[in-house]
């Protein structure tokens, strides 16, 4: 077992007094390029990366009248009980990470699913509130658990919009599908582009394995987050209303910056991003493809301009952290990634100067704020899997 199973195995036993019997795993993600477009119906390039969200799991008997789920968290070291049976209301003061494990049990009932009563513990190594998709990855975690509890056959797909769907229903987040997507269907050393109005995907081979792709987490969050993502949601959604397109998707530039004055400045400005990462990203996945990584690294440097100066979501130790990657030797581009108003940026790095580079940003990065940044290296890895029992045999015996 890996450390993380065995402290999720160590975690039930302690909670639940036995061992669980299986458990499912769903990585997050970090966005290359194609940054708040996915609800526009943009495409996006993102990667699963290698750090997950595991939760372990053991049938018990059913107590009572209907069917109950014990889940516990390690992160909060709170416990949760959620009655599985449809129409089943939360309390108000319900922890909000258990929000999305309601939101995927209730898409499950809604599709006739029966669940078993069930204990789980859930263990993450996925940075909270970083714009890694911690958030996607407890869904997926989730959704492949119960899939496997329930006996209930769910195609890849329906079981991502199943879960975009509980953040909608049961967090109140507006989000595209593109977390999920890539928690789900992302593949070993691929990117995956996807194309976000029609879910087809393109499965984007990561070639070069003399390079890496580093994560930066400025650790600050400022208060425009606060309903900063759903504000800018629904700037693009007036700004198509007035082009008389059902979303961005389907504007040209041309259009954008001739209906500027009906749309107005701050409107223009969205559409303009909206429109040109698009584009981006379609372009990036066609660099990668023939190995023009010098083009992949402009386009990035674009993508962060572009989100600092039209869709306003940066942040100046965003800014910072982008400056001091983009100036170091080795590094192909840097940008931030995720929804803004702080979190991480992501930065392709020749594996040779990683440390050097991870070296110079922390360093820098603490003499210009006085703040600390955390920093992982990854690979492009899998998407969701399930554990059977076999991953904590030897553990229980």
């Amino acid at each position: 077992m890996t450390n993380q199973q065995q402290r999720v195995d160590a975690a039930f036993r302690e909670r639940f007094g036995r061992p669980p019997v299986l458990a499912a795993a769903a990585p997050g993600r970090v966005n290359l390029i194609g940054e708040h477009v996915d609800y526009c119906g943009g495409f996006v390039l993102p990667m699963a990366i290698e750090r997950e969200t595991v939760m372990a799991a053991a049938p018990r008997p059913m107590a009572g009248n209907a069917p109950v789920a014990r889940v516990h968290s390690t992160a909060f070291q709170e416990t949760v009980e959620m009655r599985l049976v449809p129409g089943g209301s939360l309390p108000s003061d319900t922890p909000g990470w258990s929000r999305y494990v309601a939101g995927v049990i209730a898409g499950f009932l809604d599709r006739g699913a029966t669940i078993p009563s069930f204990d789980a513990v859930i263990d993450s190594t996925v940075p909270l509130g970083g714009g890694l998709s911690s958030s996607a990855s407890l869904e997926v975690a989730t959704a492949t658990l119960l899939a496997a509890l329930a006996d209930h056959a769910i195609s890849p797909l329906d079981l991502a919009v199943l879960c975009q769907r509980a953040e909608h229903d049961f967090a109140g987040i507006p989000c595209g599908v593109m977390d999920q997507c890539a928690s789900v269907l992302a593949r070993h050393d691929h990117l995956l582009l996807l194309d976000c109005r029609s879910l087809d995907v393109v499965q984007v081979p990561f070639h070069r394995h003399d390079l890496l792709v580093l994560v930066t987490n400025s650790n600050v969050r400022h208060s425009l987050d606060d309903g900063g993502y759903a504000a800018r949601r629904a700037d693009c959604e007036r700004a198509a209303a007035i082009l008389g397109v059902a979303s961005l998707r389907e504007a040209t530039l041309v259009q954008v910056e001739a209906s500027r004055g009906e749309v107005g400045d701050k409107g223009f400005r969205r559409a303009r991003h909206v429109v040109t990462e698009i584009a981006r990203t379609q372009a990036a996945a066609t660099a990668i493809t023939h190995g023009r990584w010098d083009e992949m690294g402009e386009l990035m440097a674009e993508s962060h301009r572009s989100l600092r100066e039209d869709f306003e979501v940066s942040c100046p130790e965003l800014d910072l952290l982008v400056e001091l990657a983009a100036s170091e030797r080795g590094v192909i581009g840097a940008r931030m990634t995720g929804g803004g108003f702080g979190g991480c940026t992501v930065t392709l790095v020749e594996a040779a100067r990683a440390e050097a580079v991870i070296a110079a940003v922390t360093q820098g990065y603490r003499r210009e704020t006085g703040r600390d940044c955390t920093t992982f290296t990854t690979r492009p890895a899998a998407g969701a899997r399930l554990m059977k029992e076999t991953a904590f045999s030897t553990a229980s015996e």
